[in-house]
């Protein structure tokens, strides 16, 4: 894919036709040519989300203010130090600081306040049975608690309201993707209501019919320039059966930086915590990105660790009895293609002698070879060839849970072939994932492969890998082969 540059907007000479929010019409020329499907666009760092600082700031500002109360009582300064320290670090703690897309601070006061009160009885109770003589009065308790409420609230309103110019001013730019007459409603309630701080500048859809002031995009090229020219950051997703058609275009605007959203229509869901333009709405794919961060790392570290040194007699026997039936060479190094694409090397048990480098790079599968030693078959068949894929995790180059990693020639040929499977690559590759686990080894569907992994990835959660390993644990009593 060429790099295109981001072309300037021109000045909107007289006549020119405006969208309903008032903003010039957006134009997207489509180049010569249609393109069959969508390329993945320039990769973009993904939009950044509100920082919570702002709010942080508010909150402990307000807790220093809440705490002056208590020096005016006869206390020792490193007893009001403590005190000091103790609710600043209570309301940073319990008090939400996520940015959430509410209309005011009216809308999180309950929750503000709830907070606020506990903080205090906790503090007042702690003083009272650890230090009897310093305990707080039902004065100091009440007066404190109106004062940080107060200031707390000023402090997170000028935060929100400092937000809502923001987005008013610069709103970012949306396409709106699904049936041309529900993306049409969805994009004029976005434009009636400037404050959501969403401007949409196109129609995705597969039926144009002439949508007015907005241009109507129905091929991936159209979409990838509507991309670059505009700055797109947001997609706005307004039926659930465009996950289902459009779900590779949808993998790839996440992929490319968007932040993609699916709003409820017709029934609205009353405990969403998002609403856009009064729509009720979710992000498709929260796990984008990098899904997993730290929590999966962690995990893959500990368990790869402890692993290697439960199996590495294990190991040592199977090195052993490789070298004495089959030879020098007991470790088999291959390139595959992991997280973003980037090569590694990976390990495992020698089980076959590829003739050359190509059969190597290109052959898809000798489990069924027949002239492959006795105990060959009998490491693939258990999976005991894989166990050296422990060092891959603990170095980084896999993760224990994740889409199984292939070799470059194969991944250029299904990325080419197969809907979502270069979507794969956005998480670290793995020893064992929901593909696996669903019977899908081997010489299997290809596409059915690409379809789990991309489901483990939409959906992942770190209690979903626990129960992966779980339940990859309990195949190996009954081995079906790789």
């Amino acid at each position: 894919m060429t790099a295109e540059s981001t072309v300037p907007t021109p000045a909107t000479p007289a006549g020119r036709p405006r969208d309903a929010g008032g903003h010039p019409a957006v134009s997207v020329m489509p180049p010569r040519g249609t393109a069959a499907g969508f390329r993945f666009p320039a990769r973009r760092p993904p939009v950044r989300p509100e920082s919570p600082l702002p709010l942080m700031a508010a909150d402990g500002s307000a807790a220093l203010l809440g705490a002056l109360v208590l020096t005016g009582d006869r206390r020792g300064p490193l007893v009001v130090a403590g005190l000091l320290a103790g609710l600043v670090t209570a309301s940073l703690l319990l008090v939400p600081h996520r940015p959430r897309p509410v209309a005011g601070v009216l809308d999180e006061l309950p929750s503000v306040c709830g907070r606020i009160a506990v903080v205090w009885l906790a503090l007042g109770a702690l003083v009272a049975a650890y230090a009897p003589q310093q305990a707080l009065t039902m004065r100091a308790l009440l007066l404190g608690f109106a004062v940080q409420c107060a200031a707390g609230c000023a402090g997170r309103g000028l935060v929100h309201r400092r937000r809502r110019v923001r987005l008013l001013r610069r709103p970012r730019a949306a396409l709106v993707v699904g049936p041309a007459p529900l993306a049409r409603r969805v994009a004029a309630a976005l434009l009636r209501h400037p404050a959501c701080g969403v401007r949409p500048v196109g129609i995705v859809t597969e039926e144009p019919d002439g949508v007015d002031g907005l241009p109507v995009l129905t091929t991936g090229e159209e979409v990838e320039r509507a991309l670059i020219q505009n700055g797109v950051r947001e997609v706005v997703v307004v039926h659930p059966s465009v996950r289902l058609r459009q779900g590779p275009l949808l993998r790839a605007l996440d992929e490319s930086g968007c932040a993609v959203r699916e709003v409820d229509v017709d029934s609205p869901s009353p405990g969403s915590p998002e609403r856009l333009a009064g729509f009720s709405c979710r992000l498709l794919f929260p796990g984008s990105g990098h899904p997993g961060g730290a929590g999966k790392r962690m995990l893959d570290v500990t368990v790869s660790a402890v692993l290697l040194l439960l199996v590495s007699p294990l190991l040592l026997v199977c090195a052993a009895v490789l070298r004495a039936t089959g030879g020098p060479g007991v470790v088999f190094r291959q390139e595959r293609i992991g997280r973003d694409g980037r090569p590694f090397t990976l390990l495992k048990f020698r089980t076959h002698r590829p003739v050359d480098a190509h059969e190597a790079a290109t052959r898809w599968s000798v489990a069924d070879e027949r002239r492959m030693p006795w105990f060959c078959r009998f490491l693939r068949r258990t999976s005991l060839d894989e166990l050296l894929q422990l060092w891959n995790v603990l170095r980084g180059d896999m993760s224990l849970v994740g889409p199984r990693p292939e070799r470059p020639y194969f991944v250029a040929k299904f990325s080419q072939t197969y809907p979502g499977y270069a979507a794969r690559h956005r998480m670290r590759t793995g020893i064992t994932g929901l593909a696996q686990v669903h019977g899908l080894r081997g010489d299997t569907s290809i596409e059915d492969r690409a379809r789990f992994d991309n489901a483990y990835i939409d959906n992942w959660s770190l209690w979903q890998d626990v129960c992966i390993l779980l339940r990859t644990a309990a195949t190996l009593v009954r081995p079906t082969g790789s």
